[in-house]
Parts: structure tokens; sequence; C-alpha cells
């Protein structure tokens, strides 16, 4: 059995599921998300507690039924509580401003780069240096967030650009490091 397909799913209070043959929706306070899932795994709404089961332990199924299980424990989760990612803009100069529902970046080019949301997604901006990005959907938080973060990708030297909030960014040496080593 998969360690995890078999963990059943508690709805928080105000959190609602319908289950239509492979469509699920799930509604809550933050939201509705709906997703198609696999006709294979079998999904069942019992006193508030969600439960994935597979019909067979064929190779197939068995990956099937972990990822089915995290996916609708994202989508509980995220029209319940909500996910954010949090990003830090590092060197001189560099800021975040918001325009709008619009992200307004300055880092380091010769002119401001503007990022659109992508649907439901929210940003928010902490200090000029900290961007959250905000929305119910997993996947698309961390889809924003990365696009955010590949405009200015932590430099290797410096450690100037953006990265998530507690990336560690090891510094290379620079040439005099490398110098002085080599005697």
């Amino acid at each position: 059995m998969s360690r995890i397909g078999r963990m059943p799913i508690a709805l928080p209070p105000e959190t609602a599921v319908s289950i239509k043959e492979n469509e699920v929706i799930v509604t809550g306070p933050k939201g509705e998300l709906s997703r198609s899932l696999s006709p294979q795994m079998s999904i069942t709404l019992d006193d508030g507690i969600l439960k994935v089961t597979r019909p067979s332990d064929s190779r197939e199924h068995r990956s099937l039924h972990g990822l089915t299980r995290t996916l609708l424990a994202n989508m509980v989760e995220g029209v319940s509580n909500g996910f954010e990612k949090v990003l830090e803009i590092v060197g001189v100069g560099y800021r975040a401003e918001l325009a709008g529902d619009k992200l307004v970046l300055r880092v380091g080019f010769s002119h401001t780069v503007e990022i659109s949301p992508l649907p439901g997604i929210s940003f928010e901006v902490i200090g000029g240096n900290r961007v959250r990005v905000i929305g119910i959907k997993k996947e698309t938080v961390g889809e924003m967030a990365a696009r955010i973060r590949a405009i200015r990708p932590p430099d290797a030297y410096k450690g100037k650009g953006i990265r998530y909030a507690g990336e560690k960014v090891r510094l290379k040496p620079g040439k005099a490091g490398k110098a002085i080593g080599s005697k």
C-alpha cells in the first residue's frame, strides 16, 4: 500500500467536496477548485473524510494512488488556507513595487520589468525587497514564483538577484581566491 495514498484527508469546516465520476470540485472560504483525476482511482467521501483507493497493485495504480491523494490534499489546503511563496530581492538599488495588480521590478537592467499575475494569483510587496506570491492553486503559485525568480536568478559571485526566502546561495570565490589556493 502507498503510505501517502492510504492517508485520509480530513476536510476543514466550511469546505465542501463534490465528486462526479472523475471530476472533483472543492469549495471553501478562499474559492473553488476543480480537477479531472484518473478514472482508475476511486474517491469516497465519508463524514468529512476523503479517501482514495486503487483497484490493484500494478505499478501504474500504485503511482496514481499517491498522486491522486496529494492532488486532492493540495486542493483542500488551497481553498481553506491558500498557498504563498516569498521571494527576496538582494542587490543595491534592486526593489519591487506594485502598479495596480502588476509587479514592477527594478533589478539592475536599463529598464523596469513588469509582470502580470497569472489568473488566481496576487502579489504583495513587503519593504520593497520581499515579494509574496499568493493564490489557492499550489502549481500556479509555484509557477509564478519561478517566473519571477527567472528574471534575475542569484549571481554565483556576489549573490545579487531574486531568490526564494531561505534559499542558500553558494558563492564562488573570485579570481583572488583562486590565485591564493593554487600556490
